[in-house]
């Protein structure tokens, strides 16, 4: 029986040590080994991995795929004197299990004061504006200075990324009314350059109005003054023709009168009577006329008068005579 317990204690303690000289790593993970307390350089990669019992012991297993580390908030001055708080996010991953043990104690305490003063140091170089408009720079820069920082622990950041940056309430208020103020401004801008455009098209407008009136009104005068220059001349052609008109009938007139005169002396009697009746009636026509003057005649002359003239019909020279009067002699 003492026999039995003895193998079972010798089974029990055997499969203890070959269990303890067995380790399995998971995939993206890495084990630093340590004999008697030393590290000699040997680590345990994914799989399975033979140790010496009692000898080696697994000093840290880590990751080294990428990882996120989360910056908390972090208050920070502005170059302009201005309070805000900045908060990021930094991806990396161990490249060296090795140099991030042994070379650092708690790294991801020492990457998070790291990465908290450089975020206030390019705060502290930038003025309240720049620092929602370099986002992208300050991410680069962040990105360059962190991977130079933690090389020596075995670290890679691979990226680097400002997430809020929040000026304080006061800052905010007078943020706040400042675009208030640039928006009313800008409204008042608008305004002002509105009106003065309108004011600018109703000049224009107004001015050329009145061209267009203006050069109507010429149209109009100059097109008066073709018609009124066209009515004087028909009419002057008018009362030309009618004239010429009127000195034909009269000498057509006075021929046929001399041609009887010449056949028929006995005619002259009625050439008498018919002068004087032209004779008579002229002085009738000059009474009516409206722009006529006064015109005296003595009546004792109209006797001497058509014997005048009967004296001149009744010669021998009359039918002569009569042919060569002046045209101008009709009734018009």
């Amino acid at each position: 029986m003492g026999s039995f317990v003895s193998m079972l204690v010798a089974m029990a303690v055997g499969g203890s040590v070959l269990a303890s000289s067995i380790k399995i790593i998971n995939q993206g993970d890495q084990a630093l080994v340590e004999t008697l307390g030393k590290y000699n350089g040997k680590k345990l990669e994914p799989g399975l991995n033979l140790m010496v019992p009692f000898l080696d012991r697994i000093a840290t297993k880590e990751t080294v795929r990428e990882r996120v580390l989360d910056i908390p908030p972090q208050n920070c001055i502005t170059k302009d004197n201005v309070s805000i708080t900045a908060d990021a996010v930094v991806y990396w991953r161990i490249v060296d299990l090795s140099k991030a043990y042994y070379k650092v104690q708690n790294l991801r305490d020492a990457m998070v004061n790291l990465v908290l003063t450089q975020i206030r140091e390019q705060m502290g170089n930038l003025e309240l504006d720049e620092t929602f408009t370099a986002r992208t720079t300050v991410n680069e820069v962040l990105l360059r200075e962190l991977d130079t920082a933690t090389d020596p622990w075995g670290v890679k950041v691979t990226r680097v990324e400002l997430r809020e940056i929040v000026p304080s309430k006061a800052v905010l208020d007078s943020m706040e009314l400042q675009m208030a103020a640039e928006r009313q401004k800008r409204a008042a801008i608008l305004t002002s350059e509105g009106e003065k455009e309108a004011a600018i098209n109703s000049a224009r407008g107004q001015a050329e109005a009145r061209v267009l009136d203006a050069e109507a009104r010429k149209t109009s005068v100059v097109l008066d003054a073709e018609a009124a220059q066209k009515a004087l001349v028909m009419k002057a052609q008018a009362e030309k023709q009618e004239t010429a008109l009127n000195a034909y009938a009269t000498a057509d007139a006075l021929k046929i009168l001399g041609d009887a005169l010449s056949k028929n002396p006995k005619s002259a009697e009625a050439l008498q009577f018919l002068l004087a009746e032209h004779y008579l009636r002229m002085g009738q026509k000059i009474g009516e006329s409206d722009s006529s003057k006064v015109m005296f005649m003595d009546p004792g002359t109209i006797p001497a008068t058509l014997e005048g003239v009967k004296s001149i019909v009744s010669s021998a020279d009359a039918a002569e005579a009569v042919g060569n009067l002046p045209l101008d002699l009709g009734v018009h």
